[in-house]
């Protein structure tokens, strides 16, 4: 998912503990495999173990960016196939 932020930079500072905290509870339950701002900072990626669009589309949905309004997502998919994430999810 890729997201663009919807207001300025000190607004999104407002959730960003909220939106970080979040990202943590993903990851905890095996959902979030990366996530991090974009350069410049103008939105984020993340990167989520998730059967289709459909479930990574609801999983962001719970996202306190989203819940207040202050950044959008585009879902993306993606399969890694060199790198270090080229086996994830393979056994």
């Amino acid at each position: 998912m890729i997201s663009t932020y919807l207001v300025p930079l000190d607004e999104v500072a407002k959730v960003r503990d909220e939106h970080l905290a979040f990202l943590e509870g993903l990851f905890a339950q095996g959902t979030l495999v990366a996530a991090g701002r974009q350069e410049p900072p103008v939105g984020g990626m993340v990167l989520l173990d998730v059967a289709d669009e459909a479930a990574a589309r609801e999983v962001i949905s719970h996202d306190p960016y989203v819940l207040r309004g202050v950044a959008e997502y585009e879902a993306r998919g993606w399969s890694p196939t060199v790198g270090a994430l080229k086996d994830y999810g393979k056994s």
